[in-house]
Parts: structure tokens; sequence; C-alpha cells
């Protein structure tokens, strides 16, 4: 590739820097932010042995992200049994769910930091025969040097705002096009993103479908399940998920409003960052209401309002309990909302607020199927919930239109690997 004079500047400046890379490191752990046990990782150093045969390096940026990729792991695997995936991400809470998921012939590694001496490190250990990168996880030496290295790369589920794109046109157009001209395949999300990408590239970019809308239901824990339910058998149980800081406070005072005609309802809030959870607790307690944390390994009593869940990773838990749910990300100006599948797969009547921009596709789709509703104010929270809890009939239709609507999405998965497959290194026949 031919490299412009900003991307060679990012290369020289990262260099540079490499010799502060461990205390960068060392105050990432001392944060929380590191795990201090494989900071070696970060330099693109393992214990591991890289295995005989392919092997694919997957990359993501956390959770959302390598969630999506699973159905790609398993496929790949299942049709390549003697490939071997390599999934990159670049958190402890990622890399903490990761291992309790992957397959076998799947190992987790934390992304090497964006020098070039780390990125060197990876490449040369691992040797992968193809790079799978998802959505805007766009670091350039990553990208650059597995291109000088002659390895395939895809990008796919590409996802940039128009800010985003705008910011390279600021800066560089050619520095874009350079960067993104290394990828064999990019495949978008949403229109938004091809048509820019089509845009700064000068090239038609299809736009495949968020490949998030074809992730299979959410996983969960089977005894867990079996306990929650047995401690709300006759409670009306609704949940507010994946909420952020300032929709809280407007939660809980639905959750008021509730108990006033349904003084047994129990709302389950699971907050988009665990770590919120003791301001979260706090808020419910402020307003009058009994909260219970998942982390205090003590099951809901008839006493409990509010029962927070500060891990990751049980969402699948939250939808499979509660019959109504609201999607957060969506209250307060300044968010853009998150994904309706994952309830919809699993029988959980959608509630949203009005900012979804990031999901504006499947929630446009799913409103005119009448498969989620919009509250375009916040005291109409309140009585949306106890509408569905009053009317089992009508959410039970809502419920349906939803789960149809989400099983159709399932396309959105072959699209990509009929795309992506043919990059893949061809060693099916010694399998």
């Amino acid at each position: 590739m031919k490299k412009t004079r900003l991307l060679k500047t990012y290369s020289g400046a990262t260099l540079l820097l490499a010799p502060t890379l461990p205390l960068w490191l060392n105050r990432r752990a001392n944060k929380g932010k590191e795990d201090p046990e494989r900071l070696s990782e970060r330099k693109g150093i393992t214990n591991i042995t890289r295995p005989h045969g392919p092997v694919i390096w997957m990359h993501a940026a956390s959770v959302g992200e390598w969630q999506m990729l699973m159905p790609i792991i398993r496929r790949i695997l299942s049709e390549y049994p003697n490939f071997h995936i390599v999934i990159t991400t670049g958190t402890v809470t990622s890399a903490n769910l990761l291992e309790k998921q992957l397959p076998d012939n799947a190992v987790h590694q934390y992304a090497p930091a964006d020098h070039p001496k780390a990125v060197r490190n990876f490449l040369s250990h691992w040797q992968p025969d193809m790079a799978i990168f998802a959505e805007s996880e766009l670091w350039p030496n990553m990208i650059m040097m597995a291109k000088d290295l002659g390895i395939p790369m895809a990008l796919i589920n590409a996802r940039m705002s128009a800010n985003s794109i705008q910011r390279w046109a600021k800066r560089g157009k050619k520095s874009g096009q350079a960067l993104l001209s290394c990828f064999d395949l990019i495949l978008a999300a949403d229109t938004q993103t091809a048509d820019g990408l089509s845009w700064l590239l000068e090239q038609n970019i299809e736009c495949a479908g968020n490949l998030k809308d074809a992730a299979p239901a959410l996983d969960y824990d089977k005894s867990d399940l079996k306990k929650l339910k047995s401690a709300l058998v006759g409670r009306a149980v609704w949940c507010a998920t994946s909420t952020h800081k300032g929709e809280e406070e407007l939660i809980t005072q639905a959750a008021i409003s509730i108990k006033k005609s349904k003084p047994k309802a129990l709302l389950i809030l699971a907050p988009r960052h665990p770590e919120r959870a003791k301001d979260v607790k706090d808020i419910v307690s402020k307003a009058g209401l009994k909260p219970l944390r998942r982390s205090s390994h003590r099951l809901p009593t008839p006493e409990t309002d509010v029962y927070i869940i500060d891990n990751m990773g049980e969402l699948g838990l939250v939808y499979r309990l509660a019959k109504i749910g609201f999607i957060g990300g969506s209250l307060v100006k300044g968010l853009s909302g998150h994904n309706p599948l994952e309830p919809a797969r699993l029988g959980c009547a959608i509630i949203s607020g009005i900012h979804i921009s990031s999901f504006a596709e499947a929630y446009m789709a799913l409103f005119s199927y009448n498969g989620a509703k919009r509250v375009l104010h916040t005291d109409e929270l309140a009585p949306t919930v106890l509408d569905f809890f009053n009317d089992n009939k009508a959410r039970k239709q809502q419920v349906d239109a939803a789960f149809n609507y989400a099983n159709s999405r399932d396309a959105v998965l072959e699209y990509v690997w009929d795309h992506l497959s043919p990059l893949l290194p061809n060693h099916k026949e010694s399998t």
C-alpha cells in the first residue's frame, strides 16, 4: 500500500512512544482496565503455542462486537474443522465472558497495542492466514502491517457515523482511502455507512445489513433461571436494560408509578456499565424503593422492588424473566439506543425512547410491524408498561410480531458468509 504523510506520521509517532507502553499498561492495570496477569499480550507476546493449520484472526472492540462475530466463528469451525480462531479484544470484561463461551479451536488474546513492535510480535507469532475486523476497530498499524504481510483482510459490519466520515474528509481523504483500501472486503452494517464509505473510497460499498440482527438468542444459566423464576412467582416483572446515566432516575419514577397499580411489581434494572451499579442503587434507594444487587448472591424477596444486574452477559437471563422490557440508551438526548432484536428473540415486549439512531433501521421495521412501542415522553413509560401488564393479548401480539421480524434477519448472516468465505484459506479438502 502507498502510505500517506498522515499515516507515516502516525506510525512514526507510535514507534517513538513504544518505550512508554509498559508504563501506560501498568497505569491502566492499576485502574482495573487491564488484566495484570496478561499484560504481555498487549505487547504482542503470548505463552500459547501457535496451532498447526490455518489461523483466522478476528478483531473486535468488546462484548457486543465479539458476540456479533460468534455465528461467523461457529460457521468457520463447522465447515473447516482444522481451522483455528484467534479473537482479540481490548477490554477485561470481554475477555472474562469470552473464556466461557468460545468453542474448541478458538482462543482469546488481548489485542496488541497499536505500536509497531507489539503488532509485529503478534503477527510474527500467530502468522494469521486471514484477518477479520469488526465494525469500526480501525487501528492503522494493525491494518497496514497485516497488509504488508499479504494477509487477506475483511471489514465486516462496518459502522461509521456521518461525523466519522467528515473527520476523515478533514484529516485527509487520501489517508482514509489508503487505510481502507487495505481490506479485500468491506461490508457495511447500514446504508449511512455504506453511502459514507462509498463517497470516501470512490467505489461502491455494499450494505449487507447489521450482522447483530442475525445473532442467536442470548445465552443464560439454566440453574439461575430456575431459582429466579421460583423466587418471582406471582410478581409482575419488567426490565430496563442497557441504561445510561440520566436514565435511571426516570425509570425509577416509572417503577414507583407502576407499583401504585401493581404493588408486587418488580423492576429488573441492568445498567449498560455494571461499574455504575453503586450509583444506580443509590438512585433507587433515595427514591424510596428497595434495591438488591445481583452480585450480593441473594435472591429477590417479596420486599425487593428493584433487582440490579451488575454483571455483564446476563441479558439472556433478564429477557427470559421479564415479560416487558424497556431498552435503554434511548431516553436522554445524546444517546443512540441499543439492540432491540435481543429481547425480540426471547419473547419480551419491547419499549424504547426516541433516541435510537444506532439501530434506526431495526426499530423502524419493528414499529411498522407493531413489534415495538416508542414512548415520546418519559411520563409515558409507566402507562405503557401497565398497558402490557393489563392486556396480555396485545403484549403477545407484539411479541410474536417482533419474534417473526427478528427471525427474518437471519438472512444477513448468509449474505455476509457468501461474501466472506471466498477469502478464507482453501484448506477444506484437507479436513
